[in-house]
């Protein structure tokens, strides 16, 4: 049994069931045995693996975005580069290294990150010593802002509730005997959406992105967010958890397992608005990638390579852009604030 494990059947003794989003919120941030306070769970050591440490060319190719942004809003002499949940810093860096070959743009970057994990901020501080950090949105300076979010909106936590029979239930967490279990308790919260299943409350997800989009309409500026989910909310349970890249139940090891959900995009969608900022345009990861030069640029990167390294480059793309691996089930929105045009390649014809 883990330390958390023990605070939280303690908990559901005093106060009945625990709805999910308050056992997600302390499995993932629970300030002594939270999952992301105590540990840096990337790679091959770690849990789960995500894009920025799979090939240095989705970083490079975020920068290169970054860097027209920041023409299209003038070239400000400042501008805060803010980056949300950002990992060991590795996409930040990336990304920074493209800005220093762009004329000002790298000076004009002033790097903030939302980060509330002292381990993690540990290793951004290794790879992006300069950066300035915060613990909410709410810090961020009121200047003119590009912000990106990779893999950020999945570990918000959500509720979930059922509708069975033509009765609605809600999702929590209880005891049954000793052990931690999923159960049902009525509720008399509506669902949304027709039909007989599992829907997702994604409130708390919605409160950050009308967040977002405020500061995005009070300083100007875009977003760029990459995450895993669908573009049409929908019914369906898609919480899940892992442990050194296997799934495991909800309910095992609290605080030593990654817990995340899908992100309901359209629900993004209504929500940046509701704080001022535009939609800019949706599209699959796979499709930002190549219209961004994903061949091109790893096709350049190959050339310096041989043998088994250039075999795991061009695996490392395929991996990020292919619609059978990460390129389709990932999305990417962009957001701006009012006047500015959707950035390339949203704004295509």
């Amino acid at each position: 049994m883990t330390p958390l494990e023990t605070i939280i059947r303690g908990m559901i003794r005093a106060d009945g069931p625990m709805p999910l989003d308050r056992y997600m919120a302390l499995c993932l941030g629970h300030p002594e045995h939270g999952y992301y306070m105590t540990r840096d769970p990337f790679g091959a050591g770690g849990d789960f693996t995500t894009a920025p440490e799979i090939s240095q060319v989705f970083g490079e190719l975020i920068g290169v975005w970054v860097a027209q942004v920041w023409q299209a809003l003038g070239s400000p002499r400042h501008f805060a580069l803010v980056e949300l949940g950002p990992g060991r810093g590795t996409l930040m860096a990336d990304v920074l290294r493209v800005l220093s070959r762009v004329k000002d743009a790298a000076k004009a970057a002033e790097v903030h990150f939302v980060e509330t994990s002292p381990v993690l901020r540990e290793a951004q501080g290794i790879r992006v010593p300069q950066s300035t950090w915060h613990h909410t949105i709410a810090s961020l300076p009121a200047r003119p802002s590009i912000i990106i979010a990779n893999e950020f909106f999945d570990a918000l936590p959500i509720r979930q509730f059922e509708r069975k029979n033509g009765t609605v239930f809600e999702r929590v967490i209880g005891l049954t005997g000793d052990m931690l279990e999923r159960g049902l308790v009525p509720s008399p919260v509506p669902v949304p959406l027709r039909g007989e299943g599992v829907f997702e409350d994604h409130a708390i997800r919605a409160a950050a992105a009308r967040q977002l989009g405020d500061h995005l309409a009070r300083s100007g500026g875009a977003a760029l967010i990459f995450d895993y989910g669908h573009a049409r909310s929908a019914l369906g349970d898609t919480l899940q958890a892992m442990i050194a890249h296997k799934y495991c139940r909800v309910t095992e090891r609290p605080g030593e397992a990654d817990i995340t959900s899908h992100v309901d995009f359209e629900a993004l969608a209504r929500a940046f608005p509701e704080g001022g900022a535009r939609i800019a345009g949706l599209m699959a990861q796979g499709d930002f990638l190549n219209a961004m030069g994903l061949e091109a640029r790893t096709e350049v990167l190959s050339r310096s390579v041989e043998g088994e390294a250039r075999t795991q480059l061009v695996a490392a793309s395929e991996r990020l852009a292919h619609p059978a691996q990460m390129g389709h089930l990932f999305k990417v929105m962009a957001v701006t604030s009012a006047g500015l045009q959707p950035p390339y390649p949203f704004g295509a014809t």
